[in-house]
């Protein structure tokens, strides 16, 4: 492994998730492991940064709302979790401020849940937590080598995706 010019320098501890990971380190386990890390470093970075009542299960919905919109059954087949589900974490979302439920033009007799400002002003800091988790990352593993994966990532996605999909996010 390439380290970055700096083998003295201790990671920092905000970007080093708390749990070892489970099983193997077979190819799923390899996709698997590093995005569950970066979703519990984020939930606690945002936490620390004024969205502390935003917990882990609220993210897991919250992160598939497009700016838009997006239906409940929508929502629910994105994260993988049932309709049931998805209602109870929307109405909690709804509570706190960061969705609001609007008819679908599309469709009266549907609702979309939509984005607060709240919401967006959680998402600018996730994406700015996601920011410096990647530039400690990069100092843990090499910036040239954390490049690679990145586009060998980005060339994954496109293969497996090839239209690419809305800009929504």
């Amino acid at each position: 492994m390439v380290r970055a010019s700096n083998e003295s320098q201790s990671p920092d501890p905000r970007f080093v998730p708390r749990r070892p990971p489970s099983g193997t380190d077979n190819f799923g386990n390899l996709l698997r492991d590093p995005t569950l890390a970066g979703q519990e470093i984020v939930a606690d970075e945002m936490a620390r940064r004024g969205f502390a009542d935003l917990r882990p299960a609220l993210l897991a919905v919250a992160q598939h709302i497009a700016p838009h919109g997006t239906r409940v059954t929508e929502l629910a087949e994105r994260a993988w979790l049932t309709k049931a589900t998805v209602v109870h974490a929307v109405d909690e979302l709804e509570r706190l401020g960061y969705v609001r439920r609007e008819p679908d033009p599309a469709d009266g007799r549907a609702k979309l849940v939509v984005p607060t400002e709240r919401a967006h002003a959680a998402e600018r800091t996730a994406r700015d937590v996601i920011a410096e988790m990647r530039k400690a990352w990069a100092a843990l593993m090499g910036d040239d080598e954390l490049d690679a994966l990145e586009a060998g990532l980005r060339r994954l996605r496109a293969a497996l995706w090839p239209d690419p999909p809305p800009a929504d996010r």
